[in-house]
């Protein structure tokens, strides 16, 4: 097998894997919402995955650290994917919805993160671009969402486990002929991982992105929700999720061409202008057909703000904390933001709507945004990205 052919069963994972992760994203709050609960209730079990992944993301990374393989590491979860979505979706209730949901989830969330650690380590060791590979992720998820949205309209959201568990399975089967990454050096060791909690352009750099990823996070939490409300189907969600994803693989795909020339916080700080936009825009909606018409600007957003900032952190950590650091970056990214986003969200939409809850989130990517521009004019964040580049 060449060397690029070696990336397929990684481009074939990322495929499957992102089919998953669009049902549950997509499609959980209608299927929460068709098992009896309110908006208030669905926050609390969508923060469930990112509270989980709080612990998960820095206990898997660490373990792939610390073994040297990120191969192993997802299948495990993967198999933890396949058993707990089978129970999760025989729950009924929110107590038991909750607990089983806690377990899924540490096994489901970081399997995005090494999946994209192994893919940046690939990219990098056979000189290609990450985007080019991550793409199929995004490929993966804009298919899932347009075939499983019509599935479901058709044939019930009830029935969502069925195309979870297809994906899930073939996910599992491909991870067999990964290409594992190989490390020379001694296995990570907990006293390193201080390494990261000292490292201040990295935690300020957290801190600071976290306010455009709580946005995020909400929408991804209520868009659906959103669309419902404004007098759409579960096609429509899917519809709505296919637009922004194929964006989301033109901007992955194309990234290796325009994203050397500038600084990366540079296209943070664009993501973070047409967040605000796009959200405000998105609360003056009365259609959804107008939130569809506007997703492409997912791509612009979410596909420009997640490459720069994980190109970012993986200059500011060590090779030897790679895994590690991109899995608290994810942590972050996802866990704490997706907390925030879920909890806030659902008692936004629950009392004041949707075109409210997008209004809000207009204005914090735009603190978010001013912030992170005052972190790249400041001596701080250059020196940091400087230094990390003469290493």
């Amino acid at each position: 097998m060449s060397k690029h052919a070696s990336l397929t069963p990684l481009k074939m994972l990322l495929f499957a894997f992102h089919a998953t992760n669009t049902i549950i994203l997509s499609y959980l709050p209608l299927y929460l919402k068709y098992k009896g609960l309110d908006g208030t209730e669905i926050g609390y079990v969508l923060a469930v995955g990112p509270m989980a992944s709080i612990i998960a993301q820095p206990f898997w990374g660490y373990m792939s650290d610390k073994f040297k393989t990120v191969k192993r590491v997802i299948q495990v979860c993967l198999i933890g994917l396949l058993v707990m979505s089978v129970v999760f979706f025989q729950m009924d209730t929110l107590l038991p919805i909750l607990t089983v949901g806690a377990i899924f989830y540490f096994f489901v969330t970081p399997i995005g993160a090494l999946g994209d650690s192994l893919a940046q380590r690939r990219s990098h060791d056979l000189g290609v671009s990450f985007g080019t590979i991550r793409l199929w992720g995004s490929i993966g998820f804009a298919v899932s969402s347009l075939v499983i949205g019509e599935i479901l309209t058709r044939a019930g959201i009830q029935y969502m486990i069925i195309p979870y568990l297809f994906f899930g399975v073939l996910a599992f089967i491909v991870s067999f002929k990964l290409v594992d990454v190989k490390v020379e050096s001694d296995p990570v060791k907990l006293k390193d991982v201080s390494l990261l909690i000292k490292s201040k352009p990295f935690l300020i750099f957290l801190f600071f992105i976290m306010f455009l990823s709580v946005t995020h996070r909400a929408n991804d939490s209520f868009i659906g929700l959103y669309i419902e409300q404004l007098g759409g189907s579960e096609g429509l969600v899917g519809v709505a999720w296919f637009v922004g994803v194929l964006t989301e693989a033109i901007v992955f795909a194309t990234a290796g061409y325009w994203f050397r020339k500038y600084h990366p916080l540079v296209f943070v700080i664009i993501a973070g202008v047409l967040y605000s936009i796009r959200w405000f825009i998105y609360g003056s909606a009365d259609s959804p057909w107008h939130i569809i018409s506007l997703q492409f600007m997912h791509g612009l957003t979410f596909g420009t703000f997640y490459l720069a900032s994980f190109n970012y952190v993986s200059r500011l950590v060590p090779k030897l904390l790679q895994s590690t650091g991109h899995l608290v970056f994810f942590a972050t990214f996802f866990g704490v933001s997706g907390i925030i986003g879920s909890l806030l969200g659902g008692a936004m939409i629950d009392s004041y709507g949707g075109g409210t809850l997008y209004a809000a989130m207009g204005g914090i990517a735009l603190v978010g945004t001013i912030l992170i521009t005052i972190y790249h004019l400041l001596p701080y964040g250059k020196e940091a990205y400087i230094h990390e580049k003469s290493k």
